[in-house]
């Protein structure tokens, strides 16, 4: 029997490499007839040096975050994906991604974009990719390339 996913998180952020993961979670999605689950998660650390303007950013973060996804889901749903969730959430990204919430939704693939850390921010703050492949209990795919398979120039 052919492996087949049901139910695919990817995480965006915005940056190049998660729009990379996102375009071929779409693909793998509609290949599997799975849900997909687009998935940003806002960073809450990010605002607690911040004091006064906690509420106003936090807020402002959201509904980016939002509108993203729901873009993102429209264009999902124009490239053949039929079941799209849209989840935004607050937190440490790495814990959420690669435990919380696919235990959460039955998730059995994540997909998510190759860092942009270089060795030494690696080393300071660590990678979430790489911290998603070491704990979370179902399969992973680090996407480097594009749709042909070449890497971004």
């Amino acid at each position: 029997m052919i492996q087949q996913y049901k139910h695919i998180l990817v995480a965006v952020d915005g940056s190049d490499e998660s729009e990379l993961a996102f375009t071929k979670a779409v693909n793998v999605a509609k290949r599997n007839q799975a849900k997909l689950f687009l998935v940003h998660i806002i960073d809450t650390r990010a605002f607690q040096s911040v004091s006064s303007f906690d509420d106003e950013l936090a807020s402002q973060a959201t509904e980016m975050a939002k509108q993203t996804l729901a873009e993102l889901a429209e264009k999902a749903k124009r490239n053949g994906v039929e079941n799209v969730v849209e989840i935004v959430e607050y937190g440490a990204p790495k814990g959420l991604i690669a435990r919380q919430l696919p235990d959460e939704y039955d998730i059995d693939l994540i997909m998510v974009g190759a860092t942009g850390l270089n060795a030494v921010e690696r080393l300071l703050i660590g990678s979430v990719s790489e911290y998603i492949i070491r704990h979370a209990h179902c399969d992973v795919l680090v996407v480097r390339t594009d749709l042909a398979n070449k890497r971004p120039q």
